[in-house]
């Protein structure tokens, strides 16, 4: 092994990124991503509603990072590995197959979630376009039905209805309850501000899909419920139901559980894969697969320091809760609830975001705008 070892870090996302980071000053960093840049799968309510604040935040040219100037990015997808050989088959934007050695890998490739959470190679006018195109169809929709209970869904329908005041928003899930996996408090607050916004609520409502059904699409057509209820109709239908696909189709079977995603270990190493780590929505770590939202990134490169002989591994302990931001920034404050259901608000938030979010998580991040804007 090289004295300064490779690292190379299979999805640079929200967390590939931060793992990077806490490695560059350590380690040669490789990172690997299918986007541009950092385009993040936060804030979906954000990135529909004020494209313009959602791109200035989660939107990201990896050359902006500080802490990456020593790091490589590869504009490519995963194809394949040979964990004998520790080395990867990666494809680039260009088509051309080819490898990339590795000492140690982490492996935080994420999931499938919708249209807004894809591995496909992008380029920045494809983001851009897509971008755009969301935000002019739900613009444009006098009545939104948004399907599914989780964050991203409570997130939408709040900025819809909060953004444009004469559209019908409805939002169904199938539970008595939305945000089953955050504290109950956090829903007990939002419903009762959803209501008074005027958003309609209708619990237990599950969605019938059929065979061909998508995850990722944008729907017209009027919703079937298996629970018996009459259809549903809108002029637009947002799918947030969280049916997520992990993007581990490269890895070998014997390194993923019944449903596809990584097994780690309590350190997030991955068994049978020497030098292999998972992190973030990828990784089987607990029924929330929480290590991403409780910034086990950190953890993580001090696992991989000590496992190369630089101190002692630390054990991930997954969050019992959910917790963070669920509507993302209001007229420039934010909210943040915590693991107890409890919120704490942040004013002034585009103030303070560079340098909360800036420096202090990411160590420094250039102001630059964006190549691309909407004319």
């Amino acid at each position: 092994m090289t004295a300064r070892p490779r690292v190379v870090i299979a999805g640079f996302g929200d967390t590939g990124v931060l793992v990077g980071i806490h490695l560059s000053r350590f380690a040669d960093v490789v990172g690997i991503s299918s986007k541009p840049g950092l385009v993040s799968g936060q804030e979906l309510g954000l990135r529909l509603t004020r494209p313009e604040v959602w791109r200035r935040d989660y939107w990201v040219g990896f050359d902006r990072y500080r802490r990456l100037d020593a790091a490589r990015t590869l504009h490519a997808t995963v194809a394949g590995i040979d964990p004998s050989r520790r080395c990867l088959q990666i494809v680039d934007a260009d088509g051309v197959e080819r490898e990339q050695p590795y000492d140690v890998l982490v492996i935080s490739t994420g999931v499938t979630n919708g249209f807004w959470r894809t591995p496909e190679l992008q380029t920045s006018s494809v983001v851009e376009q897509q971008l755009n195109e969301a935000y002019d169809r739900i613009a444009s929709a006098p009545t939104v039905a948004v399907i599914g209970g989780g964050a991203a869904a409570v997130s939408c329908a709040w900025n819809i209805a909060h953004t444009w005041l004469d559209k019908r928003v409805d939002l169904y899930f199938p539970g008595e309850a939305a945000l089953r996996h955050h504290h109950r408090r956090v829903w007990a607050s939002l419903e009762r501000r959803l209501r008074a916004r005027g958003v309609g609520i209708h619990p237990g409502h599950r969605a019938a899909l059929g065979e061909d059904f998508t995850a990722s699409q944008v729907s017209t057509e009027p919703v079937e419920w298996a629970t018996g209820q009459q259809s549903a109709t809108a002029d637009v239908v947002l799918w947030t139901i969280g049916r997520v696909t992990p993007n581990t189709g490269w890895l070998p079977a014997e390194a993923l559980d019944d449903h596809g995603f990584v097994v780690t270990d309590e350190f997030l190493r991955v068994p049978g894969i020497p030098g292999a780590y998972a992190i973030g929505d990828v990784a089987a770590t607990d029924p929330l697969r929480s290590s991403a939202r409780a910034r086990a990134d950190r953890l993580l490169a001090h696992n991989i320091r000590a496992d190369l002989g630089r101190g002692r591994p630390r054990r991930f302990t997954p969050l019992r809760w959910r917790w963070g931001s669920v509507l993302g920034t209001q007229h420039d404050r934010l909210e943040v609830f915590g693991p107890s259901g409890r919120s704490m608000t942040i004013p002034n938030w585009s103030a303070l975001q560079p340098w909360i979010v800036g420096r202090g998580i990411y160590g420094g991040i250039r102001r630059r705008r964006p190549l691309l804007r909407r004319h």
